[in-house]
């Protein structure tokens, strides 16, 4: 069967259980791979067409009234599906309304085979950032004009298919193979073309120059690794000379180049740090170009002394962005040759062994499982690093690929045949001879906490976005465990019926079962779960009961309990420990099971590595659960230790969370980091208070004997550029008038965007402020005037938020929490940025309330010492969204009139470069913004 039937279908609505009926149809035709026929027709629903859909589709009422109805065409319809595949972008939804619209007309249901092209993107092109079919044909270089229309999404989606088809042909015999055997749980009917596509490539030998095949696996070539040894002769002063100044190597790499002297400025100060052995503290703010400042020198420094830098980041964003951009720039501008590698954790990597024991093992497999493993088959033929950040996999399939990374194989046999293909040994050895080592504060965090065992050794190191370094350690260092993921563990292992983990190994074992009794561990399994309820159930009704006594408690969506023998009286304390040793003792009989197993079964001759691993892995993951409530509530509690207590106030799980972390890690990195290196370069955009570094030198703990600090200058006219208006007829929030402060931020909001013509980022300190205001502002907006998108209310991550915002040419885009830092929008696409409440953190925050008390103990003022200073360096994160180049110019209105009237307001404005300062009511602000544009 060579013939393929593409369709899509503009409907009144989502679903035809609900009556909704089909408004047209667009059909193209395939034969031989070439379209040859493409139909459409509008088709009369006999109801009216939702406003919405003629929005979306430009179908009104008048374009349907004299078209044919449904029953009228069914039989032409299904006359051209004759012998054919049906083929859609999401299949389920075209042949369920073609389906009922046949069956309610008479006629038999289509039983064609199907291809869904979003299932086959996904397959297929396992890197590509989206499948809905606008950007999935986008990033095929696919377009058309008119989507939203039946005939143009089907053309588009049959040139998707043959670009499909010409990828999945491509594909080695075994990875082809593979996909065979996986083929019976897709959606789609593959088996036929993947048979075609096997005879063909047992054919022909063109790919086995690119690819690696070992026990039926087929994988990318892996690059040869080489090392160079350069010696450098040039003196350091004379390196940057020949980089930065006029005629220097970076001038050449940009069209219109701007020296910018602060840049120059941070790469001296680092490289003087280097050299004199002393940490730094570097503040470089927006538009210094800090991460190319700081790359030269490292660079220079790594292959002069011939001894790796490591380089942290804390988002991955911004390790793309090294890796792919600055690093680039670097080699181009420096004239000897340098190697830098991405290391990450363990857990991100694919394990080849484990991945192909597993797809011969389809017992515990649902369509997640079978659609992952699909996925990580084609990806293999494309990547060189095996880190599965690389590409999207089903949400479900993020727990599969745990048992395939390269964390489960536990310890890789060198004598092992895999071991030379393992993607986390590659990655190690690529970054043992790198110059520069490119990893995460987390991973940073784990090495450093773990007797550095994780990362090469290293003498230097530069951490980038470093106010987020005491975070991050702080949360390492200390442990968080919930009780639906003790569920969801004691699920996966699962009972004798289930098809899961313990099922399969019986199943697998005939000799357990003669040997071990399956009853006593079902018994075990159904006691450890019904132990985790008792306790959580009564952690729960205790602080919901203490919630009553105490509304400081109460957070929306969320509440947070400090908990320990002290915050719990005796009674209760008691009633914990009991449950707690009772929970801990079935863990105990559970490991004990699994261990005799193991023993029993390490007497076999058939006892399989990998399943020997996995249930080593099992034992190790259940001993952690002890470890960690051990650790909550029957050791003694560290001295600087706050343990809390959070859980849902909405949603049927009654989903509790504990979490213990350090209240300070001040000490713990001045002796595991400070003191073990050379030299620890911070830097950040934001790091000082009022000019001041203090804050960040206490929390951190580093000592001013050995300390650099530097404020490099942006380069950028602020004062020209940047107009701040603060209104002084705002509400006070103080006196309860949220709803009327709330409603004033709405005002302004489509005040300023009539100025502005939208393109507006507003960002709010609490998500319940944001949801409200968003309600209301769709409330009071009488047009569609304005793309209003609002994080955590508009589906999407924050990067295809911040796309949309982008894409409109009047967004208003409403953010909390990550919006405040890390977004960068250029150019006119951000002309207004709207504070709506100064960033302090809630007081009752179990950490900020634990540190607080801390320093009031100590005879200090927790607000200026902790509370203020954290407020102020996320402002200035906040600020620094708006300008972004020289060329930027925009307006950052701050409803928070404590700006100005507060003692403490000055410690926020004198935090920012010099701007213009506008103190008005918000009629006048919004007149001398409009004046200012």
């Amino acid at each position: 069967m060579n013939k393929f039937v593409v369709i899509d279908l503009e409907t009144t609505g989502h679903s035809p259980d609900n009556d909704d009926k089909i408004i047209e149809i667009g059909m193209v035709i395939i034969k031989n791979d070439e379209i040859i026929d493409k139909r459409d027709t509008f088709l009369n629903p006999n109801k009216q067409i939702p406003p919405f859909i003629t929005n979306l589709t430009n179908i009104t009422n008048d374009d349907v009234k004299d078209a044919p109805y449904f029953n009228e065409k069914a039989d032409k319809i299904m006359e051209l599906f004759e012998d054919s595949y049906l083929i859609a972008h999401n299949v389920p939804f075209d042949m369920g309304f073609l389906n009922t619209e046949l069956v309610n007309s008479g006629r038999k249901p289509l039983r064609n085979p199907v291809i869904d092209t979003v299932e086959l993107s996904r397959i297929l092109y396992p890197k590509a950032p989206s499948y809905k079919l606008s950007q999935i044909t986008d990033y095929l270089d696919i377009y058309h004009d008119d989507p939203h229309r039946a005939l143009s999404d089907a053309y588009v989606t049959a040139r998707l298919f043959l670009k499909l088809k010409e990828k999945l042909f491509s594909l080695p015999y075994e990875t082809l193979a593979n996909l065979a055997k996986l083929e019976p749980m897709f959606k789609s009917n593959l088996a036929v073309l993947l048979d075609e596509a096997m005879e063909q490539n047992s054919f022909e030998f063109a790919n086995e120059a690119k690819f690696t095949t070992y026990n039926g696996l087929a994988f990318k070539m892996t690059e040869k690794m080489t090392q160079e040894e350069t010696i450098l002769t040039t003196s350091f002063g004379d390196y940057l000379d020949h980089i930065y100044e006029d005629n220097g190597t970076l001038e050449k790499q940009f069209e219109k180049y701007e020296k910018r002297s602060g840049q120059r400025e941070m790469s001296e100060t680092v490289y003087d740090a280097f050299c004199s052995g002393e940490h730094a503290l570097i503040e470089a703010e927006t538009g210094t170009g800090k991460s190319l400042a700081y790359l030269l020198p490292a660079v220079y420094e790594a292959v002069k002394q011939n001894k790796r830098i490591i380089i942290s980041t804390h988002t991955t964003q911004l390790q793309t962005q090294l890796l792919d951009e600055e690093i680039p720039l670097v080699h181009k501008t420096v004239d000897f040759p340098f190697e830098a590698a991405l290391l990450k954790g363990r857990n991100h990597y694919l394990s080849l062994e484990r991945f192909a024991y597993e797809l011969t093992h389809l017992e515990r497999d649902n369509y997640d499982i079978t659609l992952t493993k699909a996925i990580l088959l084609v990806w293999l033929t494309e990547t060189l690093t095996g880190d599965i950040d690389e590409i999207q996999i089903p949400t479900s399939g993020y727990t599969f690929f745990q048992r395939v990374s390269a964390d489960a194989e536990r310890k890789l046999d060198v004598t092992s045949p895999w071991f030379r293909y393992s993607f986390y040994t590659r990655a190690r050895r690529r970054a043992q001879r790198a110059d520069l080592i490119i990893t995460n504060h987390a991973l940073l965090c784990t090495d450093m906490f773990n007797d550095y065992q994780f990362l090469p050794a290293y003498d230097k190191l530069i951490i980038d976005e470093a106010h987020h370094l005491e975070d991050t350690a702080a949360y390492h260092y200390g442990l968080k465990l919930d009780n639906i993921t003790m569920h969801y563990m004691l699920n996966q292992i699962g009972r004798s019926e289930d098809t899961k983990f313990f099922n399969y190994i019986i199943g697998k074992y005939d000799s357990i079962e003669d040997n071990f009794s399956v009853d006593k561990w079902d018994e075990l399994i159904a006691n450890t779960k019904n132990e985790i309820d008792d306790l959580f159930q009564y952690l729960h009704a205790y602080v919901t009961k203490q919630r009553k006594k105490d509304k400081s408690l109460s957070d929306v969506g969320r509440i947070q309990f400090r908990f320990s023998k002290e915050e719990v009286n005796s009674s209760n304390w008691e009633t914990i420990t009991e449950m707690v040793n009772r929970l801990i003792f079935y863990y105990r009989d559970l490991i004990h099971f699994l261990s005799l197993m193991d023993k029993s079964l390490d007497d076999t001759e058939d006892y399989v590595k990998n399943d020997r691993q996995e249930l080593i892995q099992v034992i190790e993951n259940l001993q952690d659960h002890i470890d960690h409530l051990e650790l909550l509530f029957l050791m003694d509690q560290h001295i600087n230790h706050v343990q809390w207590l959070e859980m849902d106030t909405k949603g049927y799980q009654q989903a509790v969370y504990l979490y213990s972390e350090p209240t300070t890690v001040s000490t713990l990195l001045g002796e595991e980091l400070f003191a073990k290196k050379d030299s620890v370069i911070l830097t950040s955009a934001t790091l000082t208070m009022k000019n001041s570094f203090h804050f960040i030198e206490k929390r951190l703990g580093l000592r001013e004997e050995r300390l650099i600090t530097k404020q490099i200058r942006s380069p950028f006219s602020f004062k020209d550029q940047v107009q701040l208006l603060i209104p002084n007829d705002f509400p006070d929030i103080k006196y309860g008038n949220m709803d009327d402060y709330i409603y004033a931020t709405s005002e302004a909001i489509l005040s300023l965007a009539e100025v502005t013509e939208g393109r507006m980022l507003v960002l709010f300190t609490s998500y319940d402020m944001l949801r409200k205001s968003y309600k209301l502002l769709k409330e009071i907006m009488t047009d569609d005037k304005y793309m209003l998108i609002g994080q955590g209310v508009t589906s999407g991550s924050r990067t295809r938020l911040k796309k949309n915002f982008q894409s409109f040419e009047r967004s208003i885009l409403l953010g909390t929490s990550s919006f405040w830092e890390g977004v960068d929008i250029p150019g006119g696409d951000l002309s207004c940025l709207m504070i709506v409440r100064l960033p302090f953190q809630p007081p009752a925050h179990p950490v900020y309330e634990a540190k607080s008390q801390e320093l009031k103990e100590a005879g200090k003022n927790p607000f200026m010492e902790l509370s203020l200073p954290n407020a102020v360096i996320k402002f200035k994160q906040g600020f620094g969204r708006l300008i972004r180049s020289s060329s930027d110019r925009g307006i950052v209105f701050i409803c928070d009139s404590r700006i100005v009237t507060a003692r403490y307001g000055r410690y926020f404005t004198d935090s920012i470069p010099e701007v213009p300062i506008l103190n008005d009511s918000t009629q006048s602000l919004i007149e001398q913004a409009r004046a200012w544009f």
